[in-house]
């Protein structure tokens, strides 16, 4: 994929605005994420009934969200999440769920299948923090961030090529696809994300945004690519957001949402807004006691 930045003069011959929405899901629930067994890459369980009820609630919850692009990782438990979110969608019923491997958890190797508490031990013998640690034949976080610096900029990419594209194609057309069949914008997600609310020039931004992406991945690959996003690229948080949060994984099914803008200059610099970190209250009549 083409890296950000390198062939923005070409991208952007009029130096027009790119900007862009990305929420990201985590997968639901499996039986080994309730017993807390580690799955990465070799395990390849399916969701278990809470975990189709979590899929079913984040469907409803996203249900009048008109997304463009529907990316998933590969493994069976992100695959299923993805299908049902989309199954309950006003609008993207028809659309197509791309897969893709850069989305998939970390890899854990010897510790693949066995129960979080091994992992623990390992680290500890090593003499290492476990969330660093990293088994034989496992990844090192940075090489999981790496692949989520990837993702995104094929997203960055894929957004800037695409707008280039709707200017040549739809010059002075009105209408950016983001709105209900009674003419309502179905942006920002501010409505689901308590306390959250974005000022009225954001607001009316939103409106224009285009592509409107749906990810949906594993809890410690977010939590790697989020990392990325405040170290690296200082993306702006919620004032609510406490520190502690950025470093928790997501629950099964929470939603992330941002706003992210690409600019209109010459190099492509992504400013990255986070309007909602983890959310999980669409989960609060779920029940989650195994059946």
């Amino acid at each position: 994929k083409k890296p950000v930045g390198g062939s923005a003069r070409r991208l952007f011959p009029h130096r027009i605005m790119v900007r862009f929405a990305l929420t990201i899901v985590r997968h639901g629930e499996t039986r080994y994420n309730k017993d807390k067994i580690l799955q990465g890459q070799g395990v390849d369980e399916p969701l278990s009934a809470t975990g189709f009820r979590q899929a079913d609630a984040a469907g409803i919850f996203l249900s009048n969200v008109k997304f463009t692009h529907v990316f998933s990782s590969d493994l069976l438990r992100a695959k299923q999440t993805a299908s049902t979110i989309i199954g309950k969608n006003k609008f993207c019923k028809d659309i197509v769920i791309q897969y893709d491997a850069r989305l998939r958890e970390r890899k854990y190797g010897i510790a693949e299948g066995r129960p979080l508490s091994d992992l623990k031990a390992m680290a500890k013998a090593a003499g290492e923090q476990c969330p660093l640690f990293t088994p034989s034949g496992g990844e090192t976080l940075d090489e999981v961030r790496a692949r989520a610096k990837n993702f995104f900029e094929f997203l960055c990419q894929l957004s800037i090529e695409e707008e280039c594209q709707k200017e040549q194609a739809v010059l002075g057309m009105a209408g950016n696809g983001l709105e209900t069949l009674e003419g309502k914008p179905v942006f920002p997600l501010r409505n689901h994300c308590c306390g959250l609310e974005l000022n009225s020039d954001t607001d009316k931004d939103t409106k224009m945004l285009n592509p409107n992406i749906l990810v949906v991945s594993h809890g410690a690959y977010m939590r790697n690519w989020f990392g990325y996003f405040v170290l690296d690229l200082k993306c702006t948080l919620p004032s609510v957001l406490k520190k502690s949060q950025l470093s928790s994984e997501s629950p099964n099914t929470g939603v992330s949402h941002f706003i992210i803008n690409l600019g209109n200059g010459d190099v492509i610099k992504p400013e990255i807004s986070c309007i909602c970190l983890n959310r999980d209250d669409h989960l609060a009549d779920v029940n989650t006691e195994n059946v």
